[in-house]
């Protein structure tokens, strides 16, 4: 028999993490760090569904809450709400200058509102993947946004986890510990639970690509939901879909 992958994958110091896992069973999860987003759907592995942890589809005026799947899944996650930011609008993110990212947020948001220092360092990961999928449509079918909070919460029994992964911007022990048990009720190996952290990347990195490679293997399977369902799209026909 031969393998089958799919591949979970999160922005991360180095780039991108990315776990891919054999659905097949026939080889062993393989973790790697890689610079560029397009490497990993180039991979050998050449997985049909990947999931990332990365907002894509982008409106053109980003009002109150944000876009649908924000304001559909937020509610979910309790005290762990505030891990879903609003994604602001394509002028704000593609301007590459903090002042200008404000300025294009000021003009296309209701109410008017500037961009997070967080959000702006994360607008070059969203235009790489808006780039790829805008210029290669195909990957439509191939690429699916999710949030590792969103993809526990759907693991943990559609219950909201109680202990955040990290507590002023450290890694929270309790936190990981809880992520890693509903990781293994999930089925997945103690080796990929239990991983060594790659170059480049953080163990909450590590965890959250793993827990949405569970979302794009349900994806495969038919057994994912997406918020909203069906899928908004965005000017350029990009799907806007939060997977878990």
């Amino acid at each position: 028999m031969g393998s089958l992958w799919i591949a979970g994958v999160d922005g991360c110091p180095g780039g991108w993490i990315a776990v891919f896992r054999d659905l097949f069973g026939g080889a062993p999860a393989r973790v790697s760090v890689v610079a560029s987003f397009a490497h990993i759907l180039d991979a050998p592995e050449a997985p049909p569904v990947v999931a990332v942890d990365m907002p894509i589809g982008l409106p053109e005026l980003n009002c109150k809450g944000g876009r649908g799947p924000e304001l559909l899944v937020r509610p979910l996650l309790g005290g762990r709400q505030s891990s879903v930011f609003s994604i602001p609008a394509r002028r704000a993110v593609e301007a590459e200058d903090y002042r200008a990212a404000c300025a294009a947020a000021l003009e296309c948001s209701d109410p008017p509102r500037k961009v997070s220092k967080q959000a702006f360092h994360l607008f070059p990961k969203i235009r790489e993947i808006d780039a790829l999928l805008r210029t290669r449509p195909a990957l439509r079918d191939r690429v699916f946004e999710s949030h590792p909070e969103v993809a526990f919460w759907r693991m943990n029994g559609e219950c909201a986890l109680a202990a955040p992964k990290k507590v002023r911007s450290r890694v929270h022990g309790e936190g990981i510990e809880l992520r890693r048990s509903i990781l293994r009720s999930a089925g997945m190996a103690e080796s990929l639970v239990a991983h060594p952290v790659p170059r480049g990347a953080a163990l909450d990195d590590l965890i959250d690509a793993i827990a949405v490679s569970v979302v794009a293997e349900r994806i495969h399977r038919g057994q994912a939901r997406c918020f909203p369902d069906p899928p908004l799209r965005d000017g350029h026909g990009v799907p806007i879909a939060i997977w878990a």
